[in-house]
Formats: structure tokens, sequence, C-alpha cells
């Protein structure tokens, strides 16, 4: 379970490559239970997880090209630097974009935190969380060119991420139930590291194991039973 805490999530890439579910198979969460949780897609059927023949990775591996383990800007003083020209930069582009919103600036553990609030900015999320995305490897780029160091800050836009890691937390959690109750694994869809590893860490909670598989940006969690 090596995805990193705090990588950005709310994008579910590579969602267009796998065919749509409409449900799980056998022995599950009442519908209206996961539909409340997060959108079924997040979950391949039996038989996509079947077909699905990516290789496995040791999940101590999966920290992920965009969550290596560096020690640079390691330091508070690096981080709150890395805070400040992400907020400049991303200043910069509301005015272009001629958008409201105040930016909140803070340091989570090895990273900084650059949040835009206090206004309603769906633009800068997209669906899925596809333009925060962007927006952050953007802002990383930014932060890259005047450091000289590789930028970790993870950027959120009216609290997407922190609902977005609710939701995955619940959907990690009530998907490990199902799969201790069935002794069927259950393969989701494609995210980003970050999400996985949220998802990776419900599941442990949770007394199951889980891995990561297949390739950027496909990689996605599957969850198994005990032994």
């Amino acid at each position: 379970m090596g995805d990193d805490p705090g990588e950005g999530f709310g994008t579910m890439v590579g969602r267009e490559d796998v065919s749509p579910v409409s449900g799980l198979d056998g022995p599950s969460l009442e519908d209206n239970e996961l539909d409340s949780v997060v959108d079924p897609e997040d979950v391949l059927d039996d038989d996509e997880l079947a077909e699905d023949d990516d290789s496995e990775d040791d999940d101590s591996e999966d920290a992920d090209d965009d969550e290596a383990d560096d020690d640079e800007a390691d330091s508070e003083d690096s981080l709150e630097e890395e805070g400040e020209i992400a907020a400049d930069y991303i200043e910069g582009l509301l005015d272009i974009a001629d958008l409201d919103g105040d930016i909140d600036m803070d340091v989570e553990g090895d990273r900084a935190v650059v949040s835009v609030v206090g206004a309603t900015l769906d633009e800068l999320v997209g669906d899925d969380g596809e333009v925060l995305e962007a927006l952050q490897e953007l802002t990383r780029l930014a932060v890259h060119r005047k450091t000289g160091l590789r930028a970790r800050l993870m950027l959120d836009v009216g609290g997407f991420r922190a609902r977005r890691r609710a939701e995955l937390a619940e959907l990690g959690r009530s998907l490990a139930a199902e799969v201790e109750r069935t002794g069927e694994p259950r393969k989701l869809r494609a995210m980003t590291p970050f999400e996985r590893k949220i998802v990776h860490d419900a599941v442990a909670e949770a007394g199951l194991r889980s891995e990561s598989e297949g390739e950027e940006p496909n990689r996605r969690v599957v969850i198994f039973p005990v032994g």
C-alpha cells in the first residue's frame, strides 16, 4: 500500500477504457448503500475482474512516480516557500480567468497545501476533478521552475478533495465488508495515487488486504479476502 497520502484526489483517470458497471454481482451491499457512498463506476464487476490482465506490484512499491519519497524540500521553510510560490501562481491564473476566490496556504506533514476557497469554482474542478488535477500539475511545475526542487504540494478547490476523501474512505470500508462476507475479490476503477491510498487505508483498517494493479493511468485497487 505504497500510495502516499495527500496526492491529488478526484480524478478517476482511465474510466473511458473500461465499460460502465451497473452494480455488483452476488451477495453485496444494498444498492442504495453503495450509491450513497460513491458512483458505481468506481467498482468493476466479476467479469471485468476475471478478464483484466494487469500485472500486480507489491503495495510497498505503489508509491508511484507521483508519490516517490523525496527528501528534497522537506523542511518547513521550504514547504512554506512552495506554498507561497504556488499561491502566487494560482492567484495569477484566477486574475487571468476573471474568477474570484481566496487562497489559503498550509503545511500538512511533508507537503504544502494550497486551497482556493470562498467561491464556487466548478471551472477549476471539472468532471471528477480532471481540471483540478491538471491545474495541480501546472502549479507543481511552476514551483519547480522557481526552486529547482520536485514539488509535492496539494491543490484543492472548494473543498473538493476533502469530500472525495470521505467518499472513498466509506467506499473502502463498504467493499471490505462485502469482500469479507462473500469471499470474492473486488476490483475498483482506475484512481490517482492519493485516491488509491485512501482506499488501501480503509481496507487495512477493516483487516483485509488490498493491492494496486496495472500501469498508469489505469492503475487500480483490488481488495482480497483474508487467507
